[in-house]
């Protein structure tokens, strides 16, 4: 018998998704949905709880209370500031190691440890639980990407290459070889919105979605799915590149038929070389 996951839940679809295919496994399935950030309608349809960033000792408590053994952390979660977080004892502790002080990796990495090796949880990755979530390379949908394209491509791969390193975003946007926007606070979506009002006249931009170099891959990997598409054709974008067998597709096979829909092209893209 499988063991009881529990899933951690941020934002978008992917909490659900992931839900959804663990019970078709077979599996018990309690959802832990972070205040503010994982949408009602999400987890409405499975076991859960809500609980308060910051409120550690309630979480691991209602994890414990609902018997699971291991753990996936599913979906974006905006950074608070610490006014605002309102730790409890347990996540003053944690937060004296100096981990809000980094990156998102370095963050995201101790709650790994923590669960790991002070809580006794075993955490998982996403994709263990729903197969073929990776993105393969080559062209994943029926556009194929230009010489002008595949310059951008190339162009965002290296800006965010060099931004990883830093621990700094996982989504560029470049039209022209210019770097219309980096992702930020405001997640993919937002990037999307804010540099369509940016793009020149001509063929749109590009979407350029990648890990950094070194990231745990069972944590926080750049992910797209139907709403991603949606918003790029909204958007006038020419297409998505993702970084294959580093990047989730939820829902491939609708994300696959929106963009063949408005004739964006979807790029799973290599970074040894493309």
């Amino acid at each position: 018998m499988l063991p009881k996951l529990g899933i951690v839940a941020g934002g978008g679809v992917l909490p659900g998704y992931l839900a959804q295919c663990a019970q078709e496994q077979g599996r018990e399935v309690f959802v832990l949905a972070v205040e503010g950030q994982a949408d009602p309608a999400v987890v409405k349809e499975f076991t859960h709880a809500w609980i308060r960033m910051g409120a550690a000792s309630s979480a691991i408590e209602k994890l414990r209370e609902e018997g699971v053994e291991e753990v996936v952390l599913a979906g974006p979660v905006r950074r608070p500031s610490l006014t605002s977080l309102m730790p409890d004892a347990r996540a003053v502790r944690f937060l004296a190691k100096g981990v809000f002080k980094g990156g998102d990796d370095g963050l995201l990495g101790a709650i790994v440890a923590a669960l790991e090796e002070e809580e006794g949880f075993k955490v998982i990755a996403a994709q263990d639980i729903a197969g073929g979530l990776l993105a393969g390379i080559g062209r994943l949908a029926k556009a194929r990407p230009d010489e002008r394209v595949l310059a951008d491509i190339e162009r965002g791969v290296e800006v965010l290459l060099a931004l990883g390193r830093a621990d700094v975003g996982q989504a560029v946007v470049v039209q022209n070889g210019v770097v219309l926007g980096i992702e930020a606070l405001e997640g993919t979506d937002g990037l999307i919105t804010r540099t369509a009002d940016l793009r020149f006249e001509g063929p749109g931009p590009v979407l350029i979605k990648m890990s950094k170099p070194g990231q745990e891959h069972r944590i926080d990997l750049p992910t797209i799915g139907p709403g991603t598409i949606a918003t790029c054709a909204q958007g006038g974008f020419a297409g998505i590149a993702v970084e294959a067998g580093m990047c989730l597709i939820v829902e491939r096979d609708k994300v696959i038929d929106q963009a063949d829909s408005a004739g964006l092209f979807l790029e799973g893209w290599s970074t040894a070389g493309g």
